[in-house]
This record gives structure tokens, sequence and C-alpha cells, in this order.
């Protein structure tokens, strides 16, 4: 199918722009309208064609646990309230809540996110209808030395799901190992998850340093930090994506940059959680790629990776007092081309002949985007999720104008509401 968009505005770019799409991939990027019949013309007048959006770090089913467990720390919100309640989940509850997650994903411009959790079939079968991509991994716990890990269940999910599902839906759906953290596992369950990631040729999600509680007591139990901890037992031998960074050294980030290991920023719930706040531009500085996620929805409450970014970018200014410390262009490499890189998605995240047609278009002429200016500004400071108005996926449309094509809205909120309410019951 031949799509082509006419009069857009594109980052860096002056003027207004013809984009078209061929199948799966960007065919042309100019100013003179191309040669050719095409299937359809979206009439852009001057809104802005971005790259879509990557959520590099999430737990889609947690939208169950959307407004449950308020106002406690880490610590507390986990053992008190998600592990709990995470005890009664079962896979009917996972697919319904991971659909909801891909509509409110897609509604927002974001066409792709990588998941660590459970029950991951069923999150592999939402992805699979809504049209997104995804880097799924099932999240990996031991607590005990000397394990047979190919024998343990969770293990083995990990294995059945990469064997299962990685290059799915024609490479919509890949599989990545996971270790939940290094306070949730032993050493021999790092160097197997390694060991199993270097022969599969996969890659490895983990959350790293996320509270100083966690930072702390890793050095009292194994007498490194934790990015310490995953390097003595070989994990950054494979590529690997470390979920929030907030309390890394300067030594931990030379050891992922030496590695190629990337950070995922989650700004809005390490906020809400009290954990801190990552030192973004150190990290940048230091060489290391850094991406955005907003977590799951339980400790955010938004799956809004647009908003992520505009905070981080508030958050590095205000901390820094240095207004010129960031710049919007830097920001939006972390909302979208350094997501996919770190998803081992090297056609996406650019709008240039040969790429995916991973694109969101979004509205300019809004009370909150005029006067017309600045596409790097209005994205990075002025745009809302609720500004997107067209999202593609692998030259697919997912939703246009408020409508979803492979997603029935009405009636996936009821079906979510039913089960929540009996899931609470």
């Amino acid at each position: 199918m031949r799509i082509l968009f006419q009069d857009v505005l594109l980052f860096g770019r002056d003027g207004r722009f013809f984009v078209a799409t061929e199948d799966k991939k960007i065919a042309y990027v100019g100013k003179e309208c191309p040669e050719g019949r095409f299937d359809r013309v979206i009439q852009a007048n001057g809104k802005l064609l971005s790259p879509a959006f990557c959520n590099a770090h999430t737990h889609a089913a947690m939208t169950i646990f959307r407004g449950y467990g308020e106002d406690l720390p880490l610590s507390r919100w986990l053992e008190e309230r998600i592990f709990p309640a995470e005890d009664r989940l079962n896979e009917e509850a996972v697919f319904l809540a991971s659909r909801l997650a891909a509509a409110e994903m897609i509604a927002g411009g974001t066409v792709s996110f990588s998941d660590m959790y459970f029950f991951c079939d069923a999150t592999a079968r939402a992805v699979a209808e809504s049209g997104m991509k995804a880097n799924l991994s099932r999240s990996i716990v031991s607590f005990s030395d000397g394990n047979d890990y190919e024998a343990d269940p969770r293990c083995r999910e990990a294995l059945n799901l990469f064997s299962e599902w990685n290059g799915a839906c024609d490479g919509r759906i890949l599989v990545d190992l996971s270790l939940h953290a290094e306070y949730t596992n032993r050493p021999g369950a790092v160097r197997w998850v390694a060991e199993q990631a270097a022969l599969l040729g996969t890659r490895v999600q983990i959350h790293l340093s996320e509270t100083e509680k966690e930072h702390r007591e890793c050095i009292v139990r194994h007498g490194v930090t934790p990015t310490g901890f995953f390097f003595q037992n070989g994990l950054f031998e494979v590529p690997v994506s470390c979920a929030h960074g907030v309390w890394l050294t300067d030594e931990d980030r030379a050891i992922l940059a030496s590695h190629g290991a990337g950070v995922v920023h989650n700004p809005i719930s390490n906020l809400k959680l009290g954990s801190g706040i990552m030192p973004l531009r150190r990290t940048l500085d230091a060489g290391v790629r850094v991406a955005l996620g907003t977590d799951g929805a339980a400790s955010n409450n938004r799956l809004d990776i647009l908003r992520e970014m505009q905070t981080a970018l508030l958050l590095q200014k205000g901390l820094s007092r240095d207004p010129a410390s960031i710049s919007a262009a830097e920001g939006l490499s972390l909302l979208s081309e350094n997501g996919f890189l770190l998803q081992g998605r090297t056609d996406s995240g650019r709008i240039d002949p040969g790429f995916r047609a991973d694109l969101c278009l979004i509205r300019t002429d809004t009370l909150n985007g005029l006067p017309d200016g600045c596409p790097e500004t209005l994205l990075a400071y002025s745009a809302s999720a609720a500004d997107v108005v067209l999202t593609m996926a692998d030259g697919r449309i997912l939703y246009e104008n408020g409508v979803f094509t492979t997603l029935d809205e009405e009636k996936l909120k009821y079906e979510f509401r039913q089960m929540r309410e009996h899931y609470f019951d």
C-alpha cells in the first residue's frame, strides 16, 4: 500500500514536505510531490509528522493496578500492595489489561514498547491484535543458589516465550530475556541469563539502581554496586537495557558505556515513588545511550511517553539551573530513535527513505500549539498526547482522528472494567 503525506512539517528541516510510504517503509521525503499513484493522500495542512514514539520500559498489564497502592515508597508499594495483588493475576486479566495499555499508547503516538512481566503469552496476543511492536520478556527472580535453571518454571517460560513469539507478526514482536533486579536474583541466575542470551542472540532487560536502598544494600551484600554485581557475573557481555539508573555512580556509567548497555529514564514513576531523579546530563555525557519509559501504570499513572520526555527535559534544566543543559532536539532522540535502538530495531525512529514507516501526525493549530513555530520546541514543551491525530506502525494506520483501526475501544473498555471489578471483588 502506498500512502502520501502532503504538506507536513518535519524536525530540523525548513518548510513543508511530502512523505511517501510504501508497504512497511518510508519511500520518499522531499519538497516536490513524488510521481506515481497512491492508495491514499493525507493532506496534513502543516501538521507535524514525527517518528512514532518508543516506550522503552513498562509493564503493560499493570493498567489493572492503576490507582492501587498510592503514596507509598517502592519497597512498601511492592511488598504490601503490588506483589500480593500480582499473585492473583491470570492470563485473561493480563490480556485485557495489556490490550488497554496498547490502546492508550497508540492514541498517544507510541508504536513500540519494551515489557517485563509474566503471563507474557497474553501480552503477546494483545500486541499481535493491536498492530503495535513490542520487546517482551518474562521477568526472572531467584532466591537460592544452585538452582537447576533449566527446570525452573520461570526460566522455562522465558525460553518458551522466545521459541514461540520471537520474530512473530513479521518481526513486530521480539523476545528478550529479563532479570527483575539484583535484589531479587542470585549470581547463578545472572550467569544463566547471560549465557542463554548469548546463545539465542537476544537482549536482556533489568531494573538497575532504582532506589538508594537497593543500591546501598547491594554494596553490603556483594561489596559492589548493582552494576558491579551484574558486570561481575557477565551480564554486560550481551546487549542490556537497564531501567531507572537513578543511583548510578560514575564508575557504573563507565561500565555501561564501555559495554554498550543502555539506560531507560523513567522520570515520572521515579518521582511518584520518591525514588529520586536520574542525572540525565551526566549519564549522556558518560556515553550511555538513554531512552525513555513510563514504567507501569500503577506507578505513573499514565502510559504517556511524550509527557515523560517533557518532564525529563524540565527536570534536567531545573536541577542543573541551566536552561541550555539539554536541548529539545536531544529530547526527541530519547523519545524515539534511542528507544528503538535499545530494542534492536535499527531501522525505526527516523523519517528517511528506507526506514520503517513508524510515524505519528500531530496537530500544530491547537490552543496550546499556537503560534506555529519550531517543530522541536512544539513537541518538547507545548504538545500533549491528545494532539496526536494519526499513529502508523510499519505503514499501517492504527489510529486516526480518535478512531482505532485494530481495536474496538468501547468493547475493550467494557471488558476491562468487568474483569477489574471481578478481580478486586
